[in-house]
């Protein structure tokens, strides 16, 4: 069953442009996990943007590898020390970071974590992201309703992000194992599973060379996988080089997270199966108006009416939808890639 784009993306992205009054001599920070992965790359631009559009002066930080806590913790420091009046934050350790964020909120900075909920998720004033566990379920369920009946004698590779299991981490994995039909233990937790279909657990650090040699360690344990769950389309592309490697990217089915525009041309070219569609340049476009309204004068981010953060919205993209999973075509996620 192939439907329009679910939750309430479509709307946001109509509606991204509102502005609120220009912000004169107001700060912000955007502060994410790295500044080389595509996906922060194009939420650095819809920052960018957008403070430009409001007149807001905006400095970004970036950590050196997915999991540099250090880096973030400084550049938070620094915030802080200019007087910005807001952060907006993908953090990488999502617990080792909160101090820090308790820090700037208690300077009177507003905190706004993007993408990646902070643990626990109210650390942050707010969070604008995309329902990560509702992406990873969406690929789990389009994953077994690909392979029917074969579901039972699945051999499944999850290559994960990071050991520290960051929220998005564990939201996206315990979504696809549960879309797919798999008991999860401790949801809170990945790894866990007594499930014999999950032949490994490898983390990626979400980037090509982590998911290539993470699926090089899982094809070691058993060659015969074939289906691969993986955090984000980066960690799918190396995934997909080590199946080329031996002969086997025909015969693998392999599901991610992300939606850009270099992982919707994946899915068209064969290379992923089906991707789960986010909009961080929507998230970082909304968060700096967050942050404008607030300096103006003192209003705080609402949250998507009964969820715990502001919903930025997913879409499932593939070219082969498969009955009850909503999805969209791959045209129509190129022409949504990265809003």
């Amino acid at each position: 069953m192939k439907k329009l784009l679910t939750g309430s993306a479509l709307a946001l992205i109509a509606t991204a442009g509102t502005a609120y009054a220009a912000g004169h001599g107001v700060s912000a920070c955007l502060i994410t996990k790295t500044d080389t992965n595509p996906f922060f790359v194009k939420m650095r631009e819809g920052a960018e943007a957008k403070a430009d559009e409001l007149g807001i002066t905006l400095n970004s930080y970036a950590g050196q590898i997915d999991g540099d806590n250090e880096a973030q913790v400084a550049a938070i420091e620094a915030c802080i020390a200019n007087g910005a009046s807001g952060i907006l934050i993908t953090a990488s350790d999502t617990a080792a970071i909160v101090p820090s964020v308790e820090e700037a909120r208690a300077a009177g900075l507003l905190v706004i974590a993007l993408d990646t909920p902070l643990d626990p998720i109210d650390a942050a004033d707010a969070t604008f992201a995309t329902d990560n566990f509702l992406a990873g379920e969406l690929i789990g369920q389009w994953a077994a309703g690909a392979l029917g009946a074969e579901a039972a004698n699945a051999r499944i590779a999850m290559l994960d992000l990071a050991i520290s299991q960051p929220t998005v981490d564990v939201l996206r994995d315990q979504g696809f194992l549960t879309g797919f039909g798999i008991d999860v233990v401790d949801p809170n937790i990945w790894g866990d599973e007594t499930d014999e279909r999950i032949i490994c657990n490898e983390v990626t650090a979400g980037n090509e060379e982590g998911g290539r040699t993470a699926m090089e360690t899982c094809l070691a344990a058993d060659p015969d996988i074939n289906l691969v769950y993986t955090i984000n389309e980066p960690a799918a592309a190396g995934a997909y080089e080590a199946l080329v490697a031996v002969g086997r990217q025909d015969d693998v089915m392999i599901v991610s997270v992300d939606g850009g525009c270099p992982g919707v041309a994946d899915v068209a070219d064969g290379v992923i199966g089906a991707t789960s569609q986010q909009y961080p340049l929507l998230m970082a476009s909304l968060g700096i108006e967050a942050i404008a309204a607030y300096a103006a004068d003192g209003t705080l981010p609402e949250n998507t009416p009964g969820k715990e953060f502001f919903d930025t919205g997913v879409a499932l993209v593939t070219d082969n939808p498969v009955d009850g999973v909503d999805s969209i075509s791959v045209d129509e996620g190129a022409n949504l890639c990265w809003g």
